[in-house]
């Protein structure tokens, strides 16, 4: 599932970058300098430029169509925010706090009891947010996991995802892509000194703190909830999404328990279900830095 950085695999056509292992990028070949899967993936018949190959154009048409398929979103009624200070370039590292108040005013946390969002919170609890130090997973937790996957792929939209990717020949099978999800997302591997200490999930939605700084966290439900306990303190905002409906788009600054976030970024509004197969598209389609 990781793109190694010495792979060519999801990579074809990207453009130089001096900071690669190896190259994937059309002149490499005169160069010398592709990396050594580069004509299995890149060639005529490879993978990554045969039909089963994802094009821009289905990225742009199926995200549109996933973003409609989000029948548990958030409506305009369910969610009032006060994003009050509109940080400067300049401003968004000085840790200065310029938004006195919470900023959700209100959520309809009637919400929280819809499945996906009840079996996505349940899993919030389940993580230790400081690197380094090595995951336990539980029964309990392997079975909230399992809930959790299970009410995501009820609905329309994972459906949706699902047929294109077995159209696409990258999955034969639901449960094949369910077991393949339970990897990509709840799959351990290591942020800091060899220990088995992060995952996906925990990354993007719970969040971690490594060296001091907040890493990842950008879950509009988790932000909430930990606003809400006081854990949580909303600094400023530096970009807030034109749109007039939900999901919405956020940038911005908060401290957890003292930890700083300069620039975190979240979709907000949206359901669990949505977030999680916009990103497991992009991760399948576009492996590695592309």
């Amino acid at each position: 599932l990781y793109t190694a950085p010495d792979s060519c695999e999801g990579r074809c056509g990207e453009p130089f970058s001096e900071e690669d292992e190896c190259h994937c990028h059309p002149e490499c070949e005169t160069e010398h300098n592709c990396c050594e899967d580069h004509e299995r993936h890149c060639g005529p018949d490879g993978f990554s430029s045969s039909s089963d190959s994802i094009t821009e154009r289905e990225l742009l048409e199926l995200s549109e169509q996933l973003y409609a398929l989000d029948h548990n979103k958030a409506r305009p009624s369910d969610i009032a925010l006060n994003p009050q200070h509109l940080a400067d370039p300049d401003e968004t590292g000085d840790k200065r706090d310029r938004s006195p108040q919470p900023l959700y005013k209100y959520v309809n946390e009637q919400l929280f009891s819809k499945p996906t969002y009840a079996s996505f919170i349940k899993l919030l609890d389940n993580y230790q947010r400081a690197t380094g130090r090595e995951e336990e997973v539980t029964a309990e937790e392997l079975r909230e996991q399992k809930r959790f996957l299970e009410e995501v792929m009820k609905t329309e939209l994972m459906k949706k995802l699902f047929v294109f990717l077995q159209g696409k020949n990258r999955y034969s099978s639901e449960q094949e892509f369910l077991q393949d999800l339970e990897q990509m997302w709840f799959g351990l591997y290591s942020r800091g000194d060899g220990e088995r200490d992060s995952s996906g999930f925990e990354h993007v939605f719970s969040g971690e703190v490594k060296k001091g700084k907040v890493s990842g966290f950008h879950n509009w439900i988790r932000f909430y909830l930990l606003e809400k306990q006081g854990v949580v303190n909303y600094f400023s905002h530096n970009f807030n999404g034109p749109w007039d409906s939900y999901p919405d788009v956020l940038g911005l600054q908060f401290s957890w328990d003292g930890f700083y976030k300069e620039v975190g970024s979240a979709f907000i509004g949206c359901s669990p279900e949505f977030e999680l197969g916009l990103y497991s598209l992009c991760f399948l389609a576009r492996p590695g830095r592309a």
